[in-house]
């Protein structure tokens, strides 16, 4: 029993009256085996993933199961706790007082290893040390008969295609975890696994499932979200299970409907950042991941994002970001052997790998708050997003090619968090 529902297409329009009965069968297939659960925890993500329906789907199970839910854990992996407002939006109607933080740097427990060989087996030899799993200790110690991980498979920079078992050993997983994982995916290259389901660092989490969580009763919950052109959001799948299969089912629909190949690499890329989603660069340079396989060699990315205030998520990391800036990689790594700093935190020195245009194209970052020597100082260069609005008329057009009044023809994407673009020449494009 371990796929327990599975609808899904690229036709698809499910509605929450679909969502809701896919729960619902999902809920009775696991209970006829399992028997009544009385003490669930719910892992969903957080407000930054408010488009994978996780919050919406949240609200149901709660419907569904009234006070057997006795934790919500939000998976913040390094990201800011959620405020009152936030958790209110994105559950209504959920009690405030079920939901627990996590502190990546405090409340978690190691289960074992994943063996050295075995990670430098899958990444080719690139890194060779052993990967501990950790996980929030709510998991181990929280006696519950059912725990519910809910979120989105979508492109991701880490992991290639996020979610599934990401959801438990990096949204709820620990400082060590979380900093492994991250550099050996940038040390492999984010551009060799972006838009894949078999990659280095998912056989290691999926070895890690294997080895320490076979006893864990965790049903995973995964949406495929299609963002339509005009940046509508339409909801072609719905998967629910308990293996590996659950997230390579969902994982072949999110390649088809979340990958976007382009006849021609553009010399203008322009996106605009949901200011309610993106307040720091840590999290709006998803802006530069998700198309830096499209702009061409020479060309420019302007990411307008209003809502950013900040480079990181904590303070620590902030300052990393201000000290060290957005380099290529092959600086960042002279930089972690130089800076005990940097090497003690390398979950940030894989961001700054990421955040890189590796000197090929260059980044042109329109924030809030943030100033102009602030943006500069960390490699990008600055730009107004009250006039980069109006130059590239961003509220007026749907995602796809436009010209300037001035004939500067470019690539529009509203919001690029939810896909992947490449030109179809590009070496990944072959997914």
């Amino acid at each position: 029993m371990t796929l327990l529902y599975a609808r899904g297409s690229r036709s698809e329009a499910l509605t929450a009256d679909d969502l809701r009965a896919g729960l619902e069968v999902a809920l009775q297939k696991f209970q006829a085996e399992r028997g009544v659960c009385k003490n669930v925890l719910v892992i969903p993500p957080d407000h930054t993933r408010f488009d994978s329906r996780a919050g919406e789907i949240t609200t149901m199970f709660y419907q569904l199961l009234g006070d057997r839910i006795k934790d919500i854990l939000p998976a913040l992996g390094t990201h800011a706790p959620m405020d009152e407002e936030e958790l209110t939006h994105m559950f209504p109607g959920v009690p405030l007082e079920l939901f627990r933080p996590h502190r990546w740097r405090e409340d978690v427990v190691t289960l074992g290893e994943v063996p050295a060989t075995f990670v430098k087996e899958v990444t080719e030899g690139i890194y060779d040390h052993p990967w501990p799993a950790q996980v929030n200790k709510l998991l181990v110690e929280g006696g519950h008969d059912l725990m519910l991980s809910i979120g989105q498979v979508v492109p991701h920079e880490v992991i290639g295609m996020a979610n599934y078992n990401k959801n438990i050993f990096v949204g709820t997983g620990g400082y060590a975890g979380i900093n492994e994982s991250h550099y050996l995916s940038a040390l492999y290259g984010m551009e060799r696994i972006m838009g894949r389901c078999d990659t280095p660092l998912r056989k290691v989490l999926n070895r890690a499932s294997e080895l320490f969580c076979q006893k864990m009763p965790i049903v995973y919950i995964q949406t495929v979200i299609e963002s339509l052109p005009d940046g509508r959001k339409m909801t072609r799948g719905l998967y629910i299970g308990m293996d590996h299969d659950v997230f390579f089912e969902a994982g072949k629909l999110a390649a088809e409907v979340n990958c976007t190949r382009l006849d021609e690499a553009p010399q203008t890329v322009v996106v605009t950042m949901n200011p309610s989603k993106y307040r720091r660069t840590w999290l709006a340079n998803k802006a530069i991941y998700r198309t830096r396989m499209a702009v061409a060699t020479g060309g420019k990315l302007v990411i307008i994002a209003p809502g950013v205030k900040e480079f990181g998520e904590d303070p620590e990391i902030d300052r990393l970001i201000r000290a060290h800036g957005y380099r290529t990689t092959p600086e960042i790594l002279e930089r972690v052997e130089k800076y005990p700093e940097l090497r003690n935190n390398l979950s940030a020195a894989a961001h700054l790998i990421h955040g890189s245009s590796e000197n090929r194209f260059t980044v042109y970052y329109a924030p809030g708050p943030l100033s102009k020597q602030e943006v500069e100082s960390v490699g990008y260069q600055w730009a107004d997003h009250v006039a980069m609005s109006e130059r590239y008329q961003v509220a007026n057009i749907d995602t796809g090619w436009h010209t300037t009044a001035d004939g500067e023809r470019y690539y529009f994407i509203k919001d690029p968090g939810l896909g992947l673009w490449m030109h179809k020449d590009h070496p990944s494009a072959r997914i």
